[in-house]
């Protein structure tokens, strides 16, 4: 498996910078001018692409099917599943005009498959990676299709257990795709901080050799940044105009104002990141003869003396000798006067 995978001219892995992904979903409402101004606010905010999904509602759900517990919380049980996703479809030519606004508005565009058909059509707008919804991971004939493009994958992992995932990881391999990056996520909305489990993200590097992100439902921006410190090479995290809005998915999202904070934070955190070495900096080196101590003359001392360790205080600045040398000097001669107070230095002693 590739450690790094390439989105067009983006290199998603470790040491480089993590991928973030404004998840428009379905909070356009089903509206192209609320769409449009997601994919403003993704660019605007800074964002390397914006995800929507690609669904009919016929093919997705039974007519009958009842709504998750979130999605009657937010959009009442009165409707069934599926006539809330029929509200929410988008039309094949609207795809074409958001995948095109996109362009014009220099932000990637991706958008999940939830059936073959839509896979096709996706590829044949050119998207750059085929995102599969945590849904999906056991829909091992849809991954098969989505793998067999030889487009990256980026399979998210939410509500599975670890040989689940390795099905749907050997299922693409079975495509002969090596193009794969794993989302870490919990599948409830909103997500509660103890159910984040970032340890996660590790468990599947381990396992599987791939990059490794993670699909953020929490609320608020501490939890994608603590996964980032933690190496995640992707966020994917669900961005409102206004989470006040109708719809299932607007309360667990974020703001715009929200969503730029959270990316330049990961911008901040991976430039904090440094190279591992255990090394001061060259700040430090300069801040390290002011705050650091030398050996230096208790009192006058006259030439001939030999030092004791009376004669020896530790004092800054750290421009002389460090303090762990002071049992060499104890019991040497000074060839030059040292005045009290003076930093001493090897050159006056015998």
């Amino acid at each position: 498996m590739a450690i790094s995978i390439g989105i067009l001219n983006r290199i998603v892995g470790p040491d480089n910078p993590c991928f973030v992904i404004a998840e428009a979903g379905v909070n356009h409402n089903g509206r192209m001018e609320l769409a449009r101004s997601l994919v403003d606010a993704a660019a605007r905010v800074g964002a390397d692409a914006i995800k929507f999904q690609t669904f009919e509602a016929e093919k997705l759900v039974t007519t009958d099917a009842l709504k998750a517990a979130y999605q009657q919380e937010t959009t009442g049980d009165q409707e069934s599943q599926y006539e809330m996703l029929r509200r929410l479809e988008l039309s094949r030519d609207q795809f074409h005009e958001l995948h095109d606004y996109c362009l014009a508005r220099k932000i990637l565009f991706l958008s999940t498959p939830f059936d073959e058909d839509a896979a096709d059509f996706l590829d044949g707008l050119g998207v750059p990676a085929f995102k599969v919804a945590s849904g999906d991971i056991t829909n091992l004939p849809l991954i098969t299709h989505i793998a067999g493009k030889g487009k990256p994958v980026l399979l998210s992992t939410g509500m599975s257990y670890l040989g689940e995932v390795e099905a749907a990881v050997r299922t693409i391999l079975g495509t002969e795709n090596r193009s794969l990056a794993l989302l870490h996520c919990t599948s409830n909305y909103p997500t509660a901080p103890e159910d984040a489990n970032l340890r996660a993200m590790h468990t599947l590097s381990t396992a599987f050799g791939v990059p490794v992100g993670y699909s953020d439902h929490t609320q608020g921006l501490e939890i994608s940044l603590a996964a980032v410190a933690l190496g995640a090479c992707m966020i994917e995290k669900h961005l409102t105009l206004d989470r006040h809005l109708p719809g299932p998915d607007h309360q667990s999202s974020i703001e715009p104002v929200e969503f730029e904070a959270m990316v330049k934070g990961i911008r901040k955190i991976e430039m904090s990141l440094g190279n591992g070495r255990k090394e001061p900096t060259a700040n430090e080196l300069e801040i390290a003869s002011v705050a650091r101590r030398s050996l230096v003359a208790a009192r006058d001392i006259p030439i001939g003396t030999i030092l004791t360790e009376e004669l020896i205080e530790i004092k800054r600045p750290g421009t002389g000798l460090s303090p762990g040398q002071k049992r060499f000097l104890v019991g040497r001669a000074t060839r030059e006067y040292i005045r009290g107070g003076e930093v001493i230095m090897l050159e006056k002693l015998s």
